[in-house]
């Protein structure tokens, strides 16, 4: 019991029962390693922006007097400060008013305050981006789409004299197809706050794309918005490159950006393991908890990729997510402090409206991060238990650098992109049984 790191006294999800039953398994020594991608991102980003917007069709758009909406997403984006401050202050040079809507579908807990808070939590705020933030639910029907689906868009969003879509381009985690997140996505599920995340959703994942096109184009050609500011980043979650899109061109474009995007993704350079450890899950680092592109932690059938493993630990939810728990449904462990952060109100709405229910579930929950390491190893089949293939990250933005098991150093030698950085040793724990 207690080199588990269990007291004497009860514990709330691992009774001595389960600790006698997984306490026999042995966990193996960890390295640290060096995954190496591409190094290169944007040194100055107020000049990037003003670069981008240079482009016809975009900042030339805006005529002196007009109220004209940014949008600010429910993700982490790198820089994004300091990009929404850039765009606003180009805007104001222009004789116009800029303010900034919460565009995130129903995250936030699907309510005015709760997106003021998202945001807030990423440093977003009236002072940081010198301009108003106008936060509501309320949305305006604005046209029907070719598919006969009603079309609206933020309250805030359809009283402006233009909307400029600002938003990162890259892979969906639960679907795939010539478009995914980024501008569209934006224009459909950002502006349309829970309605529009909930009629886009209500067909299921396999009819998104073709939703998106569909309520897209009626969005994108209802002359409210101007132009788009797509955002690719590279595998260091810093910023590769800005790109200003007409409105007109976003539909065209869009697609290439993507591809752009896909091409400078990170990865966890082996093939198969046994066990993946996830430190953190959040909706700050991805709509889904963790970038299933990454940790092959797919919620839908429609997406595919990322790492093959057997067993899934997520031992923590960052503070940033404010309760928002999505992520942890696709973990097979997870630990008592991660539950304890688990909001049910900040999280069901999300679900209720993706309709997608694997990623809010309860996975089994034991009391510490050594026994739900043990477990997870435990409960693979026909592997080698004395020397299992396990990977640690400190979550799916970050995998620069990650710990690996000993099994898997042969594999880490052998590449040329990865580095050994560590000696081998014992995992640490702390008197309760939780990793350092």
């Amino acid at each position: 019991m207690e080199e588990m790191g269990l007291s004497p006294g009860k514990t709330a999800f691992a009774d001595k029962t389960v600790a006698e039953i997984v306490s026999k398994q042995r966990l193996p020594k960890f390295v640290k390693i060096e995954q190496r991608f591409d190094l290169y991102s944007i040194a100055d980003i107020r000049v990037a922006v003003e670069a981008a917007l240079q482009r016809p069709g975009t900042l030339d758009a805006v005529k002196p007097g007009q109220r004209i909406a940014l949008t600010a997403g429910s993700r982490g984006i790198s820089n994004i400060i300091e990009i929404l401050k850039s765009v606003a202050d180009r805007i104001k040079e222009k004789g116009a008013y800029p303010f900034v809507i919460p565009a995130m579908g129903s995250h936030g807990g699907a309510t005015a305050e709760g997106q003021l808070e998202v945001l807030s939590g990423y440093g977003i705020t009236e002072e940081s981006v010198g301009c108003p933030i106008l936060s509501s639910m309320e949305t305006v029907q604005i046209g029907v789409a070719e598919n006969g689906k009603p079309v609206r868009i933020d309250k805030y969003a359809s009283e402006a004299d233009g909307i400029v879509l600002i938003g990162r381009i890259k892979a969906h985690t639960a679907f795939s197809g010539v478009i995914e997140s980024g501008l569209t996505k934006m224009a459909v599920i950002g502006l349309g706050k829970q309605y529009g995340a909930e009629i886009c959703h209500a067909d299921g994942f396999g009819a998104m794309v073709d939703n998106l096109l569909s309520i897209g184009k009626t969005v994108l050609n209802s002359g409210k918005v101007l132009f788009g500011l797509g955002l690719i980043e590279n595998a260091y979650d810093k910023t590769r490159s800005i790109h200003a899109v007409p409105a007109e061109k976003i539909s065209e474009e869009e697609p290439a950006l993507l591809l752009e995007s896909k091409r400078w993704m990170p990865s966890i350079m082996f093939d198969s393991v046994d066990v993946l450890i996830v430190d953190e899950v959040g909706k700050n680092i991805s709509g889904s908890g963790m970038d299933a592109t990454i940790t092959g932690t797919f919620s839908t059938p429609y997406a595919s990729g990322g790492l093959e493993k057997q067993r899934v630990v997520v031992l923590d939810i960052t503070d940033a997510s404010h309760g928002n728990g999505m992520g942890l449904g696709v973990a097979d462990f997870s630990v008592q402090r991660a539950f304890d952060k688990y909001d049910f109100e900040a999280t069901y709405p999300n679900a209720l409206t993706s309709t997608v229910m694997r990623p809010i579930k309860i996975p089994m929950i034991l009391a510490n991060d050594r026994l739900a390491v043990a477990a997870a190893i435990k409960t693979c089949n026909m592997i080698d238990y004395n020397n299992p293939r396990v990977v640690r990250i400190k979550n799916s933005l970050e995998i620069g650098e990650i710990m690996i098991s000993e099994a898997l150093i042969p594999e880490a030698k052998a590449n040329p992109q990865i580095e050994i950085v560590g000696e081998e040793e014992e995992l640490a724990f702390d008197s309760l049984g939780n990793l350092f």
